[in-house]
């Protein structure tokens, strides 16, 4: 593929541009979509599940803690495989602009973190001592943070995954995808076929089937229903 030539790209619910271009980014996009849907499920089961419900609250904490760590380290690949190969191209032309936006993007990345973090301890508070006012605290916490993200995600799909689509090579591109597919421990992969999976559209299914092979559906299939069990438990009262 050259560079004048563009790849149909995946658009899905809630996302907010669409970065034409050569680069297939529908990994990005499936992320993208999984984050933004745990968040508004997160959102309504701390202020729907009853304040006694340990066992759904210990579901929900476990839930939350494994969301922490599947942004983490999709941020990881951002940071040590995208953002410094971008930056290098930005400051070889002199683009002030595209400079600002991966510093922005670094600096986002800076402030969800302590939100994260934040947000564990707002769990571990209400799980030592449940009541109302702990509550209260968890669903100011979860609710900046769903803030914080959306934002965030809002920017790089407006601003950071178009440079992509302008400023990296096919080489580049393929580098950063490679280290996406190696950056999640073994040990996820049974949780993360199925959640990137979770209410996504047909086509968004289907490209995923078709980039990853016939053993991700294999996967798919044999990890789904140990998935569905937890999320029914965790989100119990959605």
């Amino acid at each position: 593929m050259t560079a004048t030539e563009t790849r149909r790209q995946l658009t899905l619910p809630g996302q907010t541009h669409t970065a034409e271009g050569p680069h297939d980014q529908t990994g990005m996009y499936v992320m993208h979509h999984g984050f933004r849907r745990d968040l508004d499920r997160f959102v309504a089961a701390v202020r729907r599940t009853p304040i006694g419900e340990a066992e759904v609250w210990t579901a929900l904490q476990r839930r939350w803690a494994t969301f922490d760590l599947v942004l983490h380290h999709h941020h990881r690949v951002e940071d040590d495989s995208i953002w410094p190969v971008l930056l290098e191209h930005a400051d070889a032309d002199g683009d002030a602009t595209d400079r600002r936006t991966l510093e922005d993007m670094e600096a986002e990345h800076d402030v969800i973190d302590p939100g994260l973090r934040e947000v564990r301890s707002a769990f571990a508070a209400l799980a030592g001592h449940p009541c109302e006012d702990h509550r209260n605290a968890l669903d100011i916490r979860v609710t900046a943070l769903q803030e914080r993200l959306l934002e965030h995600l809002r920017h790089e799909e407006t601003e950071a995954l178009p440079m992509v689509q302008r400023r990296l090579t096919a080489e580049e591109w393929d580098t950063a995808e490679k280290a996406a597919a190696k950056a999640y421990p073994l040990r996820m992969v049974p949780f993360l076929v199925p959640w990137v999976l979770d209410s996504l559209p047909d086509e968004g299914r289907e490209r995923m089937f078709a980039m990853a092979g016939q053993g991700y559906r294999v996967l798919a299939a044999l990890a789904r229903p140990r998935y569905e069990r937890r999320e029914r438990l965790a989100f119990r009262y959605l």
